[in-house]
């Protein structure tokens, strides 16, 4: 056999064990779903913004929504727009608040009990006292909607990549969703790896982790984190979670996470699990930062897996995986309504790169075991998927628009 045979049938294996390695971590699905799908129309709802990237409403109706480096905005049911929060020209401008590779303002949520309180919740980029870090913060909204007061940082010490490495820019891999279960009414934070090999399996640091809070910050009853580690911590051994949804019926959490080139995942949490990415460097390997992430961490040259069984074979297993390539799955959401025809109760998942809206369906165990792709909309980096008080389902783009698709029969 001559060397340049050598060289492509390495490459060819190496290829089949990415695959392999998909495969056994989860289900790769390609039917298509059943007949009774809703038709739809797309509205859309504000355009030129830049970066919009989460929404969450109000129980009356008004959207809120956040743009990268901009900060916090308002929509009213009447149409006006206000800025609230964040950079230079908001209502109050946060001095600390800064934007910068994949980081900024990011997700936006709204307190169960907000009809009294008015809470709202971000999750920013802060350089308060000289130290950048990702934190999440409480915020009273003013009864008009006019401007928000009464700041608390109620988790500082989310890690944030300070500086470019060969795998990219500072400011990347932060996750940055924060969602309330409306089933156990808490406070659920999706973090990101930072690029950084040892930092999600390390139980002493937020990053590459989901958390669950209380209104305040303090660890959650029952979040089941192994001994010795942060007791905010819900599950570890993340790489860059972006979307977290609850199951009707159930409440069973469900995050969508972006693959290192391969491997997009759904899957379904538990308090205390091992989502199993390990992207530190095994002994005898050698990886630029140590960090692993897009190479192989292991001695055989495997790639480095997303759902990593040979080393963690208790871990998280995942629902669905995208045919072993990675299309920057983004923010998801379980669709709940009559109106949704055969489509309600169904987990809807946003993809970046691959500039689509997929609809799963999963089986009693959280597996899916169908899916369909949205048709009749414009090709689009979908960036956040939020159904509305009314029922209908907002999608930020990157683009810089939020569309309203609304079931029509």
């Amino acid at each position: 056999m001559n060397q340049g045979t050598k060289i492509l049938l390495i490459a060819v294996l190496t290829i089949f064990l990415a695959v392999i390695t998909v495969d056994c971590a989860g289900q790769q699905v390609t039917s298509t779903m059943a007949a009774n799908e809703p038709k739809l129309k797309r509205t859309v709802v504000l355009s030129g913004l830049r970066e919009p990237w989460d929404i969450a409403f109000t129980p009356d109706g008004a959207m809120l929504f956040t743009e990268k480096c901009r900060g916090l905005s308002v929509r009213l049911p009447n149409g006006m727009v206000k800025r609230l929060y964040g950079a230079t020209g908001s209502a109050v401008v946060a001095p600390d608040f800064f934007c910068q590779g994949q980081s900024g303002m990011l997700g936006v949520a709204v307190d169960p009990n907000f009809a009294d309180n008015h809470f709202i919740y971000i999750f920013m980029t802060s350089n308060l006292n000289d130290r950048k870090t990702n934190r999440v913060v409480r915020l009273v909204l003013d009864a008009g909607y006019t401007t928000v007061n009464s700041r608390k940082d109620i988790i500082t010490d989310i890690p944030y990549k300070s500086s470019t490495t060969l795998w990219g820019g500072a400011g990347a891999h932060s996750g940055g969703r924060i969602r309330f279960s409306p089933f156990d009414r808490l406070l659920y934070v999706t973090t990101g790896d930072n690029h950084n090999g040892l930092l999600s399996q390390d139980l002493t640091r937020l990053g590459g982790k989901v958390l669950r809070v209380d209104r305040d910050g303090n660890a959650a009853p029952g979040n089941n984190t192994p001994a010795g580690g942060d007791s905010r911590i819900f599950t570890y051994g993340h790489r860059n979670v972006q979307g977290i949804a609850f199951r009707p019926g159930t409440g069973q959490p469900f995050s969508c996470e972006h693959g290192p080139g391969h491997s997009d995942e759904v899957t379904p949490l538990v308090a205390g699990g091992n989502g199993g990415w390990d992207p530190k460097p095994d002994p005898g390997v050698s990886c630029m930062s140590n960090y692993c992430g897009y190479t192989s961490n292991r001695s055989d040259g495997r790639p480095t897996s997303m759902t990593d069984l040979f080393k963690f074979p208790d871990a998280l297993r995942p629902s669905w995986t995208n045919k072993g390539v990675s299309e920057g799955m983004g923010h998801c959401t379980f669709l709940n309504g009559k109106q949704w025809q055969g489509w309600d109760g169904r987990l809807a998942v946003g993809f970046l790169r691959g500039a689509r809206i997929d609809i799963l369906r999963l089986d009693a165990a959280g597996i899916t075991i169908g899916h369909t792709t949205v048709s009749g909309i414009p090709s689009q980096r979908i960036r956040s998927l939020v159904q509305a008080p009314d029922g209908t389902l907002y999608i930020a783009t990157d683009g810089g628009e939020i569309w309203r698709l609304t079931p029509t029969e």
